[in-house]
């Protein structure tokens, strides 16, 4: 996710949240993609294997779980990427 320097969050505390946010952004990114990942790992060796339940179950809740994490940190991802241009060009 980063995207050039960031401002120093010392001393600001708007600077400083979106900075925590900007991190749980990237943790949701990584462990939602992760997730479709494993489930696109799942879905061809059960293809090749057979596609028993506990595989069938394995992909449907890997991409489920991965869709609830990954939408919200999208769309986040977008809010501080639009706070930091803003806070650059000075825009608001």
């Amino acid at each position: 996710m980063p995207s050039g320097p960031r401002p120093d969050p010392d001393g600001d505390p708007v600077l400083a949240r979106r900075a925590q946010i900007a991190r749980w952004v990237d943790l949701g990114q990584r462990l939602g993609y992760g997730l479709f990942g494993l489930a696109i790992v799942a879905f061809l060796v059960g293809f090749v294997v057979g596609l028993e339940d506990w595989v069938v179950t394995l992909i449907v809740a890997c991409l489920v779980v991965g869709s609830i994490v990954l939408a919200p940190a999208i769309v986040f991802g977008y809010a501080v990427k639009a706070a930091d241009r803003a806070d650059r060009d000075d825009d608001w």
